[in-house]
């Protein structure tokens, strides 16, 4: 919905809360429902309301529990029975500089102070460990924004009295813990706080008249904030860029202008806005999102602007280069194929507004920001708008471009062969295939959130959750890694199994789509089933729950030799397989494990 993405008018949202609710449960298709608690240190009412907004438009549907005005101590550490029974998935605790208790006065020595930050911050890993023990749910904690006076004036930031420094240091325990604690992330209100104007942010009417922590006004930004965070841990970014050339990654038009007259590079102040821009994009590329060119251009004059002496990014930085006079909107699509996402997957990022509302009419599930006709303002709109929210970084993400590329490779290598098994023996391919491990905690769950068209069962899991089954003797869980002799495709399949009796439930069952056919799905079987046979289980159950994006796994277990044994009217089906019937189906793939 265009009037909940960045940037959003605060006031209206406020306003219409209640017409936009209704119009998302009306649009909005196949959410997922998940239990958020919040544990509030100020009234909460309207952030629970606003908040949920953003999740609907997000494709989440929220169920709540809301704890009393400032109970979140009490709730998180003595517990109470609607809190329990709830068994949130994720809890977020809305604290501010309000909730701070031990603040330091100008009599205090320093070792004062340090028993004060100690026991503050001790309060909090008390609630943080007492709820992880109980819940083990993801928890997200405001960090603590700025107050909106200084006593001391600028001396605030720096003398051991001043309360800007005792929360800056404050805050920065709070993050060394997020940093050890992979189930804990921060919402940054100090950053929030500061980016909408403190003076604005803090409105002391409303605190002392309804003991809101921050201005009504304010209200959206912070929801939005923990949306994004909230969408993050449940898969819902985006995975790539999609880019226009001219007039947005340089000032000009190189079929026209010619590459020599190209704006861009540190010479001149527009060229400068240009660069930074590459520069920004580049950094995200590093963080293993894609970057594809979507450009109505000769080829060969777009490859000519990528290899200006002044750019930063180069051809070899973008997994697809789609430069050609095709709709934009056929382009997308072509890109998305290539890549094996959705569209919904990918932003579309040109200053072109004939071009963006082509997009908006033809492709409604790719999101084409406003981005404006200023260049200099092309970073804030994207970077504001959340859609590649980090809770984790996995070794494969940071590889994610070169997995690409190398997976490139392989198509075209596989036009060489006739025959496919003679193919598939060329590839050299070689799995690890073994029980959940910590060390791949992160990427698991981020490949159980991601995966939408491999995901026989469309659940989503956290990472507490993943780590939960792990540690139990009633699941059994496989990762598959894969490598071949073009590069290593990662952590790219998962399952989780569900043990009642001798019955094998399979809870999970998902697959990066850059490996599909190339028998790792059969490998990864074998292996199921040989620990099935290892845990006395004579039957394994397999369920399809069909959704939009899905279709392609509908038969999957009949190609694994199961029988259907149940379906409904929705096309929801139950299979079955007899361990003692089954024979090995995987041919192509050496594979070590456990």
């Amino acid at each position: 919905m265009k009037e909940l993405e960045y940037p959003f008018d605060c006031d209206y949202i406020i306003r219409k809360k209640k017409s936009i609710k209704k119009q998302l449960i009306n649009e909005k298709k196949n959410l997922i429902e998940k239990n958020i608690a919040i544990l509030g240190g100020s009234t909460t009412s309207d952030i629970k309301l606003v908040l949920e907004l953003f999740l609907l438009n997000y494709g989440i549907q929220p169920n709540f529990y809301e704890s009393e005005y400032n109970q979140f101590w009490q709730d998180g550490v003595f517990g109470n029975e609607e809190l329990d029974n709830f068994k949130p998935d994720i809890i977020f605790i809305h604290t501010t500089n309000k909730n701070i208790e031990n603040y330091p006065i100008i009599t205090d020595s320093k070792e004062d102070i340090d028993k004060k930050m100690n026991t503050e911050f001790q309060k909090f890993k008390q609630l943080w460990e007492s709820l992880n023990n109980k819940f083990n749910a993801v928890i997200i904690q405001n960090n603590f924004d700025y107050p909106f006076y200084r006593i001391l004036g600028n001396k605030e930031a720096t003398d051991i009295h001043g309360k800007i420094n005792y929360i800056t240091k404050l805050n920065l325990k709070f993050a060394e813990y997020a940093e050890e604690h992979e189930n804990f992330l921060i919402n940054d209100i100090n950053y929030q706080s500061a980016s909408y104007g403190i003076d604005k942010w803090a409105d002391e009417f409303y605190w002392h008249m309804y003991k809101y922590a921050l201005a009504v006004s304010a209200i959206p930004v912070l929801a939005y904030n923990v949306a994004n965070i909230i969408k993050a841990v449940f898969g819902k970014n985006k995975k790539g860029i999609v880019l226009d050339l001219d007039n947005t990654l340089w000032g000009g038009i190189v079929g026209d202008d010619g590459v020599e007259n190209l704006t861009i590079g540190k010479e001149t102040s527009g060229g400068q806005v240009y660069t930074a821009f590459q520069e920004y994009l580049n950094e995200y590329k590093n963080l293993g999102i894609l970057l594809c060119v979507n450009s109505k251009n000769d080829e060969e004059n777009a490859i000519a602007g990528l290899n200006h002496p002044e750019g930063t990014l180069r051809p070899d930085d973008f997994v697809c280069i789609k430069a050609n006079w095709s709709p934009k909107s056929q382009n997308m699509v072509e890109i998305a194929q290539e890549l094996n996402l959705g569209v919904d997957s990918l932003v579309f990022v040109d200053d072109n507004p004939a071009e963006r509302e082509i997009i908006n009419q033809q492709l409604p599930e790719v999101v084409a920001p406003n981005i404006g006709d200023r260049p200099e303002y092309y970073i804030k709109i994207i970077d504001k708008s959340g859609f590649f929210e980090t809770v984790n970084i996995s070794n494969d993400d940071l590889k994610k471009n070169k997995m690409y590329k190398e997976n490139a490779a392989r198509n075209n290598t596989m036009k060489l062969f006739n025959n496919y098994g003679e193919y598939l023996e060329s590839l050299e391919m070689e799995a690890t295939i073994e029980h959940f491990i910590p060390m791949y905690m992160a990427r698991i769950a981020q490949l159980t959130n991601k995966s939408n068209q491999f995901n026989l069962t469309t659940k989503r899991y956290t990472q507490a959750e993943i780590e939960a089954c792990e540690k139990s003797k009633d699941y059994i869980t496989l990762y598959g890694k894969l490598k071949d002799k073009f590069g290593d495709n990662g952590v790219i399949s998962v399952v989780i199994g569900n043990i009642e009796k001798n019955v094998l439930n399979i809870d999970l069952w998902i697959m990066s789509c850059r490996v599909l056919k190339r028998d790792m799905e059969f490998a990864m079987m074998d292996k199921l089933v040989e620990k099935a046979k290892e845990n006395n289980i004579d039957i394994i159950r397999g369920y399809y729950y069909p959704t939009t994006k899905n279709n392609m796994v509908k038969d999957f277990y009949k190609i694994q030799g199961f029988d259907k044994i149940e379906e409904d009217d929705e096309g929801n089906t139950t299979w079955e397989l007899k361990t003692k019937d089954y024979k090995n189906r995987n041919n192509y793939i050496k594979v070590e494990g456990k």
